[in-house]
C-alpha cells in the first residue's frame, strides 16, 4: 500500500475488516456478494484486462448503464491503475465516438441496450478489445469478449503492480452543459478525501445500506455514494436504471438507510410514496444534489419518505461535492448551498478576477473552491485548464463558473451560471430567480429561462416551459402579480415544449435552447408586450 490509500487500497482495507458483510446486492441478475467475494471478482476482473494487456495509465471505457459490472469495472481498474473512462448510456454514437477517441481508450465495455451505439461508434475507433457483459444472458456479439468468460477464466489472486496516491484514477468527462464535454482527470489521492468528506457528512456507518438507482457512471452516485460505502463497509443495493415505484420497493426489500436522487427524482420518489403501500422507514437520510430542492418538494419528502435531508454542492471538477447544506439547515437556510465541506475554502470574486479580488457579503460574484479533491487538469485541454485553476499565495482555486453570493452567516447561494446570465436593456438578469418564480405555478413541471437576442434591448428574457392547460397570457399575468421579480425581469416570449434537454445530472442545457435544438412547436410561441 502507497503511503496515501488508493481506491483499490480502500476496498482491500474494507474487506480485511468486514469480509463476511453484504457489499454488492443487484436484484436484476439476483447477485449477491459479500466483500471478500466482491474483492475476489474484481481481482479476476484486474487480471482478465491485464491478460487483454492493459496496462497502467491505459483507458478502459464504459458505455453501460448501472450494474455489478460498473462496480467491479471500476475497483479492478483502481487495482491495476488502468483509467476508468465511464460514458453516458444513452449517447449516440457520434458522442461514444468523440469520447472514446479524446481519451484514447485501449477497451470499451457495453451491453445488449447500448450495442447499437458502440457498433455505429466502431468503425472510426482505434480500440483494441471490446467486452459484453451480457455473456451470461447470451446476448453478446461473436467479436466481442465475454465479461462472465473473463471472470472465470482469470487468476483471483491480487494483481501485481504498485499503485500510487498521485496516479490517475479516472478520466470523468463533463457532461456538457456549455457544449463538448471535457475529460476531468481525477488522482486516487483526491477521491480518497473525498470519500471522507461524503463518510462525515453523511453519517455514514458500516450498518448502512445504500440504493444506487442514479447513474454510476455520473461522479455523484459514484463517487458520493459507492465509494464512500465501500470505504466505509456498508451495503449498496445496485438498481439498472431509476423507477420510483421498484426504488421504493427496493427499500423496503433491502432496509434501505440512505439514498441520492437529483431533486427532481425526489419528487417523483414523494409523488410515488403518497400513493403506494410501501414501508419506507428504514431510510433515515437523503442526498440530493445538482439544484436546490423546491420547498414543497422538500416539505412532501419529509412528509412521505425520510425527515432529514443533505444537499451536496459541486461539480465534477472538484470531485464532485465540495459544499453541503446539512439536515438542521434545510428549513432555516432554505435555497442556500450550505457551507463548504471538511478542508474546503470558498470565495466570491468578480468574475474572472484573481483569487484575492473578493466581493464583500452579500454581493454576486462567481464561486472559486479551493480542494483536496479538485481535478489535476483537463485531459487535452491546456487553455481550458489554465483557465478553471489558478493559483493564489500557494493556493490553487477552481474557478466554478457560478455565480451567487454568501450571507452573514458564511452560506453560500448559488444564483446561476455565469455564462446563463440576461443582460437585457443594461439589467442583469439571473435565470433562476424567473424559472423559481415559474415554477410556483401549479400548472408548470419545468421552466428553463435564456436570453434571445433583441434589437433593441441586446437580449430579450424567454422561457422554455414544460406545463399543462396554461397560456402564455396566464403565465406572464401570473409573473407580473409577483412580489419576487421585477417587471424587465419577467418572459417576453414563451415556448412551450413537452420536455427540457438535460445533462445526466439532471441539468439543463441552455446551450441547445439557445442553439435552437429543443423540441419547440412553432405554433406555440406567443410573445409579451
Amino acid at each position: 500500500m502507497s503511503a496515501h490509500p488508493t481506491i483499490g487500497d480502500t476496498l482491500e482495507q474494507t474487506v480485511d475488516r468486514y469480509p463476511g458483510r453484504d457489499a454488492i446486492i443487484y436484484p436484476r441478475k439476483d447477485q449477491r456478494w459479500t466483500y471478500a467475494e466482491f474483492d475476489e471478482r474484481v481481482n479476476r476482473l484486474a487480471n482478465a484486462l491485464c491478460d487483454l494487456g492493459i496496462e497502467k495509465g491505459d483507458r478502459v471505457a464504459t458505455v453501460l448503464h448501472n450494474g455489478s459490472e460498473m462496480a467491479l469495472t471500476v475497483y479492478a481498474c483502481a487495482k491495476i491503475g488502468a483509467v476508468f473512462t465511464p460514458l453516458n448510456f444513452r449517447l449516440p454514437a457520434g458522442e461514444i465516438e468523440y469520447i472514446v477517441s479524446d481519451a484514447d481508450a485501449k477497451v470499451v465495455l457495453f451491453e445488449a441496450a447500448t450495442q447499437e451505439a458502440v457498433e455505429g461508434a466502431r468503425p472510426a475507433l482505434e480500440v483494441d478489445d471490446y467486452v459484453c457483459i451480457d455473456d451470461d444472458r447470451e446476448e453478446c456479439p461473436d467479436d466481442a469478449h465475454g465479461f462472465y468468460d473473463l471472470l472465470e477464466s482469470a487468476s483471483a489472486d491480487r494483481p501485481g503492480g504498485r499503485v500510487a496516491e498521485d496516479d490517475v484514477y479516472a478520466f470523468i468527462y463533463t457532461s456538457g452543459t456549455t457544449g463538448r464535454p471535457k475529460g476531468v482527470v481525477h488522482e486516487h489521492r483526491d477521491m480518497v478525501e473525498h470519500n471522507l468528506l461524503c463518510i462525515a457528512e453523511m453519517d455514514l456507518t458500516r450498518d448502512d445500506v445504500g440504493l444506487s438507482m442514479m447513474p454510476l457512471y455520473h461522479c455523484a452516485e459514484l463517487h458520493c455514494n459507492l465509494f464512500p460505502r465501500v470505504h466505509r463497509g456498508a451495503a449498496t443495493v445496485i438498481h439498472h436504471e431509476f423507477e420510483p415505484t421498484a426504488a421504493l420497493e427496493a427499500v423496503d426489500d433491502y432496509d434501505v438507510t440512505v439514498l441520492f436522487a437529483a431533486p427532481t427524482a425526489w419528487n417523483a420518489l414523494s409523488m410515488a410514496a403518497a400513493e403506494a403501500d410501501i414501508d419506507v422507514s428504514s431510510l433515515r437520510v437523503g442526498l440530493y444534489g445538482a439544484a436546490p430542492m423546491p420547498e414543497q418538494v422538500l416539505e412532501n419528502c419529509r412528509k412521505h419518505l425520510c425527515e432529514d435531508y443533505v444537499q451536496a454542492y459541486g461539480m465534477t471538477e472538484i470531485g464532485p461535492a465540495g459544499v453541503f447544506q446539512s439536515p438542521d439547515d434545510q428549513l432555516p437556510k432554505q435555497g442556500s448551498a450550505g457551507l463548504p465541506a471538511l478542508n474546503h475554502r470558498l470565495r466570491i470574486v468578480d468574475p474572472d478576477a484573481e483569487p484575492d479580488q473578493e466581493v464583500e457579503s452579500g454581493e454576486i460574484g462567481e464561486i472559486l473552491i479551493s480542494s483536496p479533491c479538485v481535478m489535476r487538469e483537463y485531459w487535452n485541454r491546456p487553455a481550458a485548464t489554465e483557465q478553471s485553476l489558478r493559483e493564489a499565495d500557494g493556493t490553487t482555486w477552481y474557478y466554478t463558473g457560478d455565480l451567487g453570493y454568501r450571507d452573514d452567516d458564511g452560506y453560500l447561494y448559488v444564483v446561476d451560471r455565469k455564462d446563463d446570465m440576461i443582460v437585457t436593456g443594461g439589467e442583469n438578469v439571473y435565470p433562476a430567480e424567473v424559472e423559481d418564480v415559474l415554477f410556483s405555478h401549479d400548472a408548470v413541471a419545468e421552466a428553463a429561462v435564456v436570453g434571445e437576442s433583441d434589437d433593441e434591448w441586446g437580449e430579450r428574457v424567454v422561457a422554455y416551459v414544460v406545463a399543462d392547460d396554461v397560456s402564455a397570457g396566464d403565465l406572464d399575468a401570473f409573473a407580473l402579480e409577483s412580489d419576487h421579480l421585477a417587471d424587465f425581469k419577467r418572459p417576453r416570449a414563451y415556448y412551450f415544449v413537452d420536455d427540457l434537454p438535460k445533462n445526466p445530472s439532471g441539468k439543463v442545457q441552455k446551450f441547445k435552447l439557445r442553439e435552437d435544438e429543443a423540441d419547440v412547436d412553432p405554433e406555440a410561441e406567443t410573445v409579451t408586450s
